[in-house]
């Protein structure tokens, strides 16, 4: 339990840094987190062997940090997307090897949001570095 309360803390903080310090990309990829998070939970009331409704989200989020990544300079999405890549091959082994244990699959799910999530909160905080700065007027 503590651990949920943990993440969702964490979650919500990194939604409020990109809205109030980061740019376009970072509240991009912070809603998607947000809104992945939330779907995923609400999807894990029904299991099955493979989570299917996850691996759909999961993978969606996959293709929506991809399409950052290929949009913006900056590096960070890339890393996203890795990590995003790690959990869908999670799910693919998954369905390749049914017999994995849960508490495996479980974790291979989970693990990846974490630093995903600090990434995100780092590129917010130093978005403001890749501003255009204003040139001064001579007036």
């Amino acid at each position: 339990m503590i651990r949920i309360v943990f993440y969702y803390l964490l979650l919500f903080a990194v939604v409020a840094v990109a809205f109030r310090r980061g740019d376009r990309e970072t509240r991009v990829v912070s809603c998607v987190c947000l809104a992945a998070s939330l779907l995923s939970a609400l999807l894990m009331t029904f299991h099955t062997q493979v989570a299917v409704g996850v691996a759909i989200v999961d993978l969606s989020v996959l293709i929506l940090f991809i399409a950052v990544a290929l949009r913006t300079e900056r590096f960070w999405p890339l890393w996203v997307s890795g990590l995003q890549l790690t959990t869908v091959l999670g799910h693919v082994l998954r369905l390749l090897e049914p017999g994995l244990v849960n508490i495996a699959y479980a974790a291979a799910m989970r693990f990846w949001g974490y630093p995903i999530l600090l990434i995100v909160m780092a590129a917010a905080v130093r978005s403001q570095r890749y501003r255009p700065r204003e040139t001064l007027s001579a007036a």
